[in-house]
């Protein structure tokens, strides 16, 4: 279950039919009694959005895992941040990055994206991937089938709406938690499970007795060819510093100086 892939097939196919069928089945599924109450109107009211080209061989290849590192013997790391409460470190993060030309890519929730449509442009005018974090961040555990279906697809159409561009086909569960139905279930949705091999901590704030320099020695003691690191670009309560924002420069530098180059997950289904 924890084991990344690499893969080389050519096969390709457009998920613009997944996702106008996801838009629909979105708008089905969030207006129905049982749906989340966090799921409100606005998640179903989507634009149409440009069709993107995935390769359906590479894409169908990291189903059936969680893939917490990207299977590789090269030096290979991928930088991805979520963002479900505020974008407090969002303009040190892509300043971060642009000046590094480093990719990352955004674990969004579709309430972030309906309340920060603004963050969501940015990022993706930016040329970072989007992936789905759900739509309210709930625990999957505590949720039937057709609710976990709501939260994955309202997400999608949400980012969507907000970024004006098509989602990877990505999926973070909400707090990392995993199972094989469930990785199932957001395979059948047309989503890839992308987890992560450590989190900075960055998080947990000066208040959870986190720091910057804790953060940055996190991500190097996770350090190996394929790593996934996991930050934040925001705080819980909105207050206090945003510690990955403010490690980021070190943690880059410090993987390059170890001749480590940044990857960008989006090659894992690039046709």
């Amino acid at each position: 279950m924890s084991e990344g892939v690499t893969v080389s097939s050519k096969a390709g196919f457009t998920s613009g039919r997944l996702l106008a069928a996801g838009l629909v089945a979105a708008a089905a599924v969030v207006s129905t009694a049982g749906a989340p109450a966090a799921v409100g109107p606005a998640a179903v009211q989507r634009a149409a959005v440009v069709v993107q080209r995935w390769d359906e061989a590479r894409l169908r290849a990291l189903f059936g895992s969680e893939n917490r590192t990207i299977r590789t013997e090269q030096r290979l790391v991928a930088l991805t941040f979520n963002a479900a409460w505020n974008d407090r470190g969002l303009d040190t993060v892509l300043s971060v990055l642009d000046r590094h030309k480093a990719p990352a890519t955004f674990f969004l929730t579709g309430d972030f994206a309906d309340r920060n449509p603004e963050a969501v442009r940015r990022i993706a005018a930016a040329g970072h991937g989007l992936g789905n974090h759900s739509y309210s961040h709930p625990d999957f555990a505590d949720l039937t089938a057709h609710e976990r279906a709501s939260e994955v697809l309202a997400a999608k159409g949400a980012i969507g709406a907000a970024s004006g561009t098509v989602p990877l086909p990505f999926f973070r569960f909400p707090y990392g938690q995993t199972t094989p139905q469930h990785i199932a279930d957001v395979n059948e949705l047309g989503f890839a499970d992308i987890e992560f091999t450590t989190d900075t901590n960055g998080y947990l704030g000066t208040a959870g007795a986190m720091t910057a320099d804790k953060a940055v020695q996190r991500a190097l003691d996770a350090l190996r060819p394929g790593t996934i690191l996991q930050m934040h670009i925001g705080t819980p309560n909105g207050t206090g510093p945003v510690l990955d924002a403010e490690a980021l420069p070190r943690i880059i530098q410090a993987f390059q100086s170890r001749g480590y180059r940044i990857t960008d997950l989006q090659d894992l289904i690039s046709q």
